[in-house]
Parts: structure tokens; sequence; C-alpha cells
């Protein structure tokens, strides 16, 4: 694979940028992974345009960063990507799956409501446009997460067994946002999916600095082969 790669200025204005691109990119990328293996074909097409729904949100913030969108997502290298870590986590199983994209679609919603009246006019309509979307993809998940929650004691497992898994990495994910108002969305969700929520302690963090998990070097391995071997190539 070629070495090629990148320099971007990280203004302050970039950085926050890209914190939310990445995120929508590389959880987009993780939710376009269940394409051909969800539960139901209903669910895979739903997995799917909210997979596209994350990416055209990255598409959309990479461009009003000044770069070009393709660079961005596949020229650079793990330590310059600044998701939170929590996107990047391989998908585990279905609970798994929609536990995340639950508590980072609340997450996402609240931050885009606030982002609607920015002064900043890029950033201001492309809130506009991806709240709708994330409020489509809570209601979606949290639908899921009472049905998982709620259903057979396997499925209640699985889904308990995400939340606590999850919950240590949603400190990134609440940083710009109040918490307290993320927690009034989630929590009354869990009680009625009948989930035993996890008190606030330790959190995970790294990944807006660019300090990634292993997974991430491999799914930008995956993501990016072709751009990297083929430097410049068109379709």
């Amino acid at each position: 694979m070629a070495t090629t790669s990148i320099t971007i200025d990280e203004t302050p204005r970039v950085r926050s940028f890209l914190a939310l691109a990445d995120d929508a990119l590389i959880l987009g990328h993780r939710t376009s992974e269940w394409t051909g293996h969800a539960p139901t074909l209903e669910e895979e097409l739903a997995l799917a345009n909210i997979a596209l729904d994350l990416i055209g949100q990255a598409r959309a913030l990479y461009q009003a960063t000044g770069y070009a969108e393709d660079e961005l997502a596949y020229l650079r290298d793990p330590p310059q990507f600044r998701n939170a870590l929590l996107a990047e986590l391989p998908n585990g199983d279905f609970a798994f799956t929609i536990a995340r994209l639950f508590l980072v679609s609340v997450a996402s919603d609240l931050l885009w409501r606030g982002a609607m009246g920015s002064d900043d006019p890029d950033l201001a309509a492309i809130a506009a446009k991806a709240e709708k979307e994330t409020a489509y993809h809570v209601r979606h998940t949290a639908e899921w997460l009472i049905r998982l929650g709620d259903g057979t004691g396997e499925s209640h497992r699985r889904a308990q067994d995400a939340i606590e898994t999850l919950w240590a990495y949603t400190g990134e994910v609440t940083a710009g946002i109040d918490r307290a108002a993320w927690l009034r969305v989630v929590s009354p969700i869990l009680v009625r999916a009948t989930l035993t929520q996890p008190a606030d302690g330790w959190m995970q963090s790294g990944g807006r600095d660019g300090r990634h998990t292993e997974h991430l070097g491999h799914l930008l391995a995956e993501m990016q082969i072709l751009p990297r071997s083929y430097p410049g190539a068109v379709w």
C-alpha cells in the first residue's frame, strides 16, 4: 500500500468539524457492515439508510473544512482521525450495534439541535438537515432496544451486556453537550427496556486527540486500500 497522506492545518474550527465528521464516517462505515447480515430484510434496509445518512453528514462536514472530502476520508492516518472511540469498536452482535447507535444518536440529536443556532452558517445548515435524520435514528434504535431488552432472556442479556460495555465510552460523545440532557432521553428508554443503567464513572478517552484502539487501523486499512494503492486514480 502506498504511503500517501495529507497534512492538515487543524484550526479550532477544522478540528471541531473533523470530530463531528469522523464520528459520522466511522460509525457509518461500521453500520454499513451489517449489509447482508441484518436479522431481517426490513432492518437491513433501515441500517443501510442510517449508514448513508451518517456518511452524508460526514461528507457535508468535510466539505465545510475547505479540504477535499476524499482526501480527508482516505488519505489520513489513524492518529489524524478525531472520532470518538465508541464509533470505531467492532459491531459485535445486533444488540451491541443497536445500543451503540442509540447512545450516539441521542447525543448527536442534542448536538445538532444546538448547532442549528450556530453563528457558523455552514454548521447551522448541516445541523438543520442532520437533526431530522438523527431524530429518526433515535426513534428507530430506541424501539429496537426496548424490544431486545424487554424480549427474551437471551435478548435481554445481550442488550444489558452491550449497555454495560458501551457506557464507559460515552464520555467522548457527550462532552460537547449537556450530559444531564442526554440522560433525560436515555434513562427512560432503558427503564422501558428493563435494562439497568450503569453508574457514571471513569470514561475511556483519547479518540479526539488521535489515540485510538487497534480497531480503527484495521477499519481504515480496509476502507482506504484502493485510493492509497492507486493514488490519484479516478473512476
